[in-house]
């Protein structure tokens, strides 16, 4: 072992036990394990990081279940695949392991599996822990917690990992343990004891959910209470109604009961008589049975459509087909009903809604709704929100959902497919006979079905959806499935594809036979275990079954996929968890994929990027999420060539303006959480621009071209908020002429706790006086915008031409909208992490331009930042992690060689000078002799913006030479670099995250 080994081991437990401040290398750093999705910590993201980079494991625990290991399947192909040795022990203490765990864990090749029998043993059996060597080094976690999904991602539990070498004596006594428990005579190899304990779980399984059911049968009704969102929204309501409105929608993804709201609403508001408005006859049945768990029998209920003609019942179901028609709608007086509950509220704009809209005058409308924004929302008639008057009752979105635990967890795999078809191909009217081999050819197929039998399910057998792209694609999947074996039952699957031509008979009784159990089969009704669909699934339809989801599209929108992804999330008896596969092709929308899953609907490019990486330890509850290498890339590709920007800048404007009522501003796109306000100006350069191209003459002429310019170089230089100086200075000559900077001092620090820096401050008055620019021409533009002056004694006053622009309405509010976006970003992203008034916060991004600003440098330097620049006492190194491949026969590209760039570990970083530029160049010693080193990276060229991943020493620099395109070589100087602080873990697995092209070609 090396001494560098030993050194590294020291200073983990220097920080881990001694003084937290110290730095060192997260590799080797003792910790604490636990779940804490808002830290973006769970124990199985821990776990999942060593196996991947072990040579060998041990794991021991009492138990283990699927919605434990489901998860973890992903990664443990990828060991099976590098043939990285895994022996695991368990117990039979309880019955509680699962045997369907056990035998997929033991039908790895890699993996020897051995329960320990902990009744011939007479003794108990408790341990949990996970033990990962890497060469000589044994990392160990030891705590709390079992191979079960709560454990590893949701309950609060405790853990702690060391770290060891070979020669430590707690790593020795640790491994004596396991090996002791392993080679006991109690500790049975699969083949001996899987069986008999098989038989054993099932008969304990079957007598427990007896008893349960027995239990259900007697107190559901006691039981059944409002959760916190029908709660929140029944309080909402009381308040709506007491303002005097007539209208309110509930918003409430998929799953988290909003029938059941609408029903405890109703019983605590009393009203009487009440009409449940719905699309299809299945709902109205659903709802009823819904309604009648809450009512019991104190109200009468009835249907209305479908075959049934109940009108008189105090509870009224109906389907808007048949209601919408005289012969049934005028059974009713206008003003019959107390309440009007309108069921998929979405749909309303059609005809039929109408009709039943205009003849009724209940006390109450009540829209209900998973998706209320639809893309032709900017008709005003078919603006839901402006059709409710704009009164959200209660809004619960799939985060939420998650964090609240109202919806079943589940464990998404982003997969490969092996379809290279791009978007234009799979949507073409007439597709080729080679392309649609490529959708349903045998290679296909057989992909499909290894992939949905090795991630399984949850429960007794498959219940599950297929959503495929086009509809000739559905039926010939469906017929192939129902030539293929299922490995499971040894029959043919069973299969069958529903579109928008199918007959709601034809419907109705394939989700019937979806929802069976096997011991339900009769002759002429047998189970399905899948229905294929392009749309007819994405909503209304309520198979709280379902327990595997199967995506083979393109995803279209965040919405439909959430849509999509909901009709597995309903909570059932005996289904712990469901699984998503989705297929990822070569498609230009795959960077939806990130969006939806999680909820940041600001297209902020590397925010996308992140989640990829890093997803998994931050999504709430027991849900998991995991992409494979070549998935991975296929959606960073999709983001670096995002197209359509602008288009879907427009749909969130859209949207917004139809939610709020308004013109939305800049200030509600980042309180919405909509597009990154950034983003926006960076395709438009100002929000007038945008506004203009948007709604025409409504914004054509209000502004000025002055001020037009003064709103151009404000967005550029301080709408990100990297620091609040001009920011606060603009603020207040909103509406005062004169600013005293004594005042200002005092009241800085009482705002941010620090004291104002009294050079960044004038820097920052220069700012605003239109000085930060790059070029010539470029100050020529903006040295008009007369925004501030400033004297000796201390005194910023605002000129005349800045104060007659304020005169205009518009004018006043795109710059207060500046302002104000700028300081939320500033508060939020900055100064909650910044470090003693350092300009610098740790893993936050910055552009060239932002370096510029922070360091005074009076003007915008940044094109002439390359890989180095120095600032003064300063030296700042760019790197870009991942360089452009040359595609001729050149080294590299040109002025972009092809540097070692890169980190070693979480503390080491390894960094090349530029070409000709030798170890006693004045370019060396620039950087050898700043004070401060500041290293930021960026992961591609794809990207602008780079993290800044914090101070560094040089631990050594030597001469080297290297070949330029020319052949001839030159001097070059390495270093070797180390951070002041360990870089995040998520951050670096990001920028590390790379595949070769030929292996993205291959999948």
């Amino acid at each position: 072992m090396t001494k560098e080994t030993l050194t590294e081991i020291k200073c983990g437990l220097e920080t881990a036990f001694v003084d937290e401040r110290f730095s060192s290398n997260l590799a080797y750093k003792p910790e604490f394990v636990s779940n804490n999705y808002k830290e973006g910590k769970k124990v199985i993201s821990t776990i999942e990081n060593e196996l991947l980079v072990c040579n060998q494991f041990q794991i021991s625990v009492a138990f283990i279940t699927m919605g434990g290991i489901t998860p973890l399947l992903q990664t443990l192909r990828e060991l099976e695949k590098k043939n990285i040795p895994g022996e695991i022990l368990t117990t039979n203490y309880l019955n509680f392991s699962e045997p369907k765990a056990l035998e997929k864990l033991n039908g790895l090749k890699n993996i020897t599996l051995k329960m320990f029998d902990v009744e011939a043993a007479d003794e108990g059996f408790h341990t949990k822990g996970y033990i990962f060597k890497k060469e000589e080094i044994y990392r160990i976690i030891i705590g709390s917690s079992n191979i079960t999904s709560s454990a590893l991602t949701s309950n609060r539990e405790w853990n702690t990992k060391v770290i060891s070498t070979e020669q430590g004596e707690m790593a020795q006594e640790i491994i004596a343990e396991f090996y002791e428990l392993w080679e006991s005579r109690y500790s049975l190899r699969f083949d001996d004891f899987y069986e008999n304990y098989k038989e054993r779980y099932n008969t304990i399984k079957h007598q427990r959910k007896i008893a349960k059911q027995d239990e259900i049968a007697s107190i559901e009704k006691y039981r059944l209470q409002p959760n916190n969102m029908q709660t929140g929204f029944i309080t909402n309501l009381r308040k709506i109604l007491s303002a005097g409105e007539e209208r309110a929608l509930l918003i409430s993804a998929t799953g988290t009961g909003k029938t059941y709201a609408s029903a405890f609403a109703m019983r605590e508001l009393d009203f009487k008589r009440v009409l449940f408005v719905v699309h299809r006859g299945q709902l109205a049945r659903q709802s009823k049975k819904s309604y009648e768990k809450v009512f019991a029998k104190t109200i009468s209920m009835g249907l209305v459509g479908a075959g049934y003609h109940e009108y008189d019942s105090d509870y009224v179901f109906a389907t808007v087909q048949t209601l919408n028609r005289d012969e049934h709608l005028l059974k009713y007086d206008s003003n019959e009903f107390d309440c009007i509950i309108l069921d998929e509220a979405h749909h309303i704009s059609a005809d039929t809604y109408q009709k039943v809209m205009k003849y009724f005058k209940p006390r109450l409308w009540l829209g209900m709704t998973a998706t209320p924004d639809k893309r032709e929302d900017n008709l005003p008639d078919k603006n839901i929100y402006k059709i409710f008057n704009y009164q959200i009752a209660y809004e619960i979105r799939l985060q939420q959902a998650m964090e609240e635990k109202l919806l079943c967890p589940f464990h998404y795999f982003g997969i490969s497919d092996i379809s290279m078809m791009d978007d234009k191909q799979i949507k073409a009217k007439y597709i080729s006979e080679r392309d649609f081999n490529q959708l349903t050819g045998e290679e296909r197929v057989r992909h499909i079905i290894e992939q949905a039998n090795y991630f399984g399910y949850s429960g007794d057998r498959i219940k599950g959806l297929i959503f495929c792209s086009r509809v000739d694609e559905s039926e010939e999947l469906s017929s192939r499935f129902n030539q293929i074996i299922n490995p499971e039952t040894g029959k043919s699957y069973r299969t069958i594809a529903l579109n928008g031509n199918t007959s709601e008979a034809i419907r109705q009784e394939a989700f019937e036979r979806l929802a069976m159990d096997e011991d339900e089969t009769i002759e002429d009704l047998q189970p399905l275990d899948y229905i294929f669909s392009v749309e007819v699934m994405n909503e209304g339809v309520d198979i709280v079954e379902v327990n595997q989801v199967i995506m083979l599209r393109p995803t279209e929108s965040p919405i439909v996929f959430i849509q999509q992804l909901g009709r597995g999330l309903r909570k059932a008896e005996g289904k712990e968890y469901v699984v998503i596969l989705d297929f990822i092709g070569n498609y230009n929308n795959n960077f939806m994929i990130p969006i939806a899953l999680s909820g940041d609907r600001s297209y902020n490019p590397d925010t996308i990027r992140k989640y990829i990486i890093s997803g998994n330890s931050t999504i709430p509850g027991a849900s998991t999420v995991h992409f494979d290498e070549i998935a991975k890339e296929k959606i960073f590709s999709s983001i670096d060539k995002i197209k359509g920007m602008k288009s879907i800048i427009r749909e969130s404007y859209v949207f917004l303006k139809n939610r709020l009522g308004r013109i939305p501003y800049l200030l509600d796109f980042y309180e919405n959480g909509e597009i990154d306000p950034l983003v926006i100006i960076r395709e438009y350069k100002t929000y007038q621009s945008f506004l203009v191209s948007l709604e025409r003459e409504t914004f054509m002429g209000k502004i000025t071209e002055q001020e037009m310019i003064t709103l151009e170089y404000l967005s550029k230089t301080i709408l990100s908020g990297a620091r609040p100086y001009e920011l606060e200075i603009l603020k207040r000559f909103l509406k005062h002429e004169v600013i005293y900077v004594d005042q200002i001092k005092q009241e800085f620090q009482q705002t941010y706790g620090y004291d104002l820096d009294i050079t960044s401050f004038k820097n920052a008055i220069e700012v605003l006086q239109g000085k930060f620019v790059s070029k010539e021409e470029e100050y020529k533009k903006y040295c008009h915008i007369d925004i501030v002056n400033y004297d000796e004694k201390s005194t910023l006053k605002r000129l005349g031409g800045f104060a007659e622009r304020l005169l205009h309405i518009e004018f006043y509010k795109q710059v207060n909208d500046i302002i104000e976006v700028g300081l939320r970003r500033y508060r939020e992203k900055y100064l909650i992490n910044q470090d003693n008034n350092k300009p610098f916060v740790l893993y936050e991004k910055y552009s060239r331009r932002d370096v510029s600003l922070l360091m005074n440098c009076g003007k915008d330097i940044s094109s002439i930042m390359y890989g180095m620049k120095r600032i003064k006492e300063d030296v700042f190194i760019f790197v870009t992690y991942h360089k452009e491949e040359s595609s001729d026969d050149k080294n590299y590209i040109d002025g972009k060689p092809d540097y070692a760039d890169a980190f070693e570990d979480n503390m080491i970083f390894r960094w090349d000078s530029q070409i000709g530029r030798g170890i006693n160049s004045s370019y060396v010693t620039d950087v050898m002799t700043a004070r401060r080193k500041h290293l930021l990276v960026k992961k591609s060229d794809a990207v602008t913006d780079f993290y800044y991943v914090g101070q560094f020493d040089i631990i050594e620099a030597k001469p080297a030479r290297k070949n330029d395109n020319y052949g001839k070589e030159r001097d070059i100087t390495k270093f070797q670099m180390k951070m002041h602080h360990a870089v995040r873990e998520d951050l670096l697995r990001y920028l590390q995250s790379n595949i070769k092209k030929e292996d993205v070609k291959a999948g």
